[in-house]
């Protein structure tokens, strides 16, 4: 019998909110100690540091999941997490992202710790067509004109981007795993040209479901994880109509619907309503086909709740102060697998 090497991977996936971490010099300060005012002024970048307080209770919470892999949506830049890894995360993980197409600077990107017993490799999907047009720029196209930049478009790209992380140990192009970490359109519509954005949104999960495809046509054998914030429900109770292809055209399963976990411990996302009344949602998924669904720990799926300095978990926010204490807006992900082979 031939023996084959596997590792336990336990993974975290957080949408960490402006994760912004600009530092213009390397200047000798205690970051533990300072004040958020003095924070501040270490960047003179356009977009504003998270707030110190929130990074700090950002990466505690990471500590306490403890996870092999974080894959993380709104990170602004590489530099902003390569400062979060080597200031607040104890430079414990190697840091990976490529930046995207957002026009916030928000990137999805991930941290590996050091010393897992494989290598990895990351690419880029952001200058992929999406096939898709709004309805103006459809309707100008039909007729002739141009629509964008004085040229005829034929397609925008995704919003962020679908970061394609291979692992492997001896060839990047015989990988053991790949993720697929997107940030789906959200439902913002500032310019009123697609409500909730769920043209752009649907049009972004076909083109990731292409290419989740394409690998695994390239790859039959290959476990491949599709995770992000997809910014709507993409569970399979009441499904919204931009996801249902999720379940039409493919096997794949979120970690939790795996688990069997409780449907009112699955909320990722808390939108507070008037009256005090909060309403609770799953809108960031680790999706697994079927040949890696075996290595789905027992139990091991849950909604990290947010705890105190002294331990003690943050009840559901009641209002936008208690939800702006958060050190995100998201909740994170957490699972595990184990005896995963390594080709």
């Amino acid at each position: 019998m031939t023996w084959t090497a596997t590792t336990n991977l336990k993974f975290c996936l957080l949408n960490a909110e402006n994760l912004f971490l600009m530092i213009d010099e390397a200047q000798e300060m205690d970051l533990h100690k300072m004040t958020d005012h003095q924070w501040q002024r270490m960047s003179t970048s356009i977009y504003e540091n998270k707030p110190l307080q929130k990074i700090r209770d950002t990466a505690r919470a990471l500590q306490d999941i403890n996870a092999d892999i974080i894959m993380l949506c709104e990170v602004g830049g590489m530099e902003s997490l390569n400062n979060f890894n080597r200031h607040f995360m104890n430079d414990a993980y190697s840091v990976c992202l490529i930046e995207g197409n957002s026009d916030r600077n928000i990137d999805v990107g991930f941290l590996i710790r050091k010393g897992l017993p494989f290598y990895f490799d990351l690419s880029s999907n952001k200058h992929r067509l999406i096939n898709y047009l709004y309805p103006h720029e459809r309707l100008s196209l039909n007729h002739g004109y141009p629509v964008k930049g004085g040229k005829v478009t034929t397609s925008h790209r995704f919003s962020r981007d679908v970061a394609e992380l291979k692992l492997f140990t001896h060839d990047k192009d015989k990988p053991f795993m790949v993720i697929l970490l997107t940030h789906l359109k959200s439902r913002l519509d500032p310019e009123g040209i697609d409500p909730n954005g769920f043209e752009r949104r649907q049009a972004e999960l076909k083109t990731l479901l292409e290419i989740y495809r394409e690998i695994e046509t390239a790859h039959p054998q290959i476990p491949i994880m599709v995770a992000g914030d997809f910014n709507g429900n993409a569970t399979k109770v009441n499904t919204d109509q931009e996801f249902l292809e999720i379940y039409s055209g493919t096997s794949l399963l979120d970690v939790l619907e795996i688990s069997g976990l409780p449907q009112e411990q699955r909320a990722t996302f808390y939108h507070v309503r008037s009256g005090a009344r909060t309403d609770g949602r799953q809108i960031d998924f680790a999706f697994l086909p079927p040949n890696i669904r075996q290595y789905l720990k027992p139990g091991s799926a849950y909604v990290y709740r947010y705890k105190d300095e002294f331990g003690m978990e943050h009840g559901v926010p009641t209002n936008m102060d208690s939800k702006q204490r958060l050190p995100s807006d998201h909740y994170p992900l957490v699972f595990e697998l184990e005896n995963i082979k390594l080709l």
